[in-house]
């Protein structure tokens, strides 16, 4: 019997409800940025993406989880469950469409 490992997706805004303001409020937030700028290393399409584990923040376990629920819930970055880890990837194609050049522009600002 073939095995299949279930993919369980969390509720994220769609496109058109992304407003420029929550992802800047999102993005505001230094954890939050570092969090985006981690996952924005690890690429994009399928298997791209890191486990919130993976991500290295200075901060507790539960607090990683509501700065990891903030983005998701901006539509900055977007999680799924593989098995029991937490997939987090940018929604950069997203953000792209409806703000142009803006993520790369946050990013490379928090690069310098």
């Amino acid at each position: 019997m073939p095995t299949t490992t279930a993919v369980r997706e969390l509720p994220h805004p769609a496109p058109e409800e992304i407003r420029l303001e929550t992802v800047l409020h999102a993005l505001s937030d230094p954890i939050r940025l570092r969090i985006a700028t981690a996952l924005g290393a690890h690429g994009e399409g399928d298997g791209a993406g890191a486990a919130c584990s993976q991500v290295e923040l200075p901060v507790s376990a539960s607090t990683a989880t509501h700065h990891f629920r903030v983005l998701r819930e901006a539509g900055v970055i977007k999680q799924c469950y593989r098995g029991t880890a937490k997939i987090s990837c940018l929604r950069r194609a997203d953000l792209e469409a409806r703000f142009p050049g803006l993520l790369d522009a946050v990013l490379r600002a928090a690069a310098s």
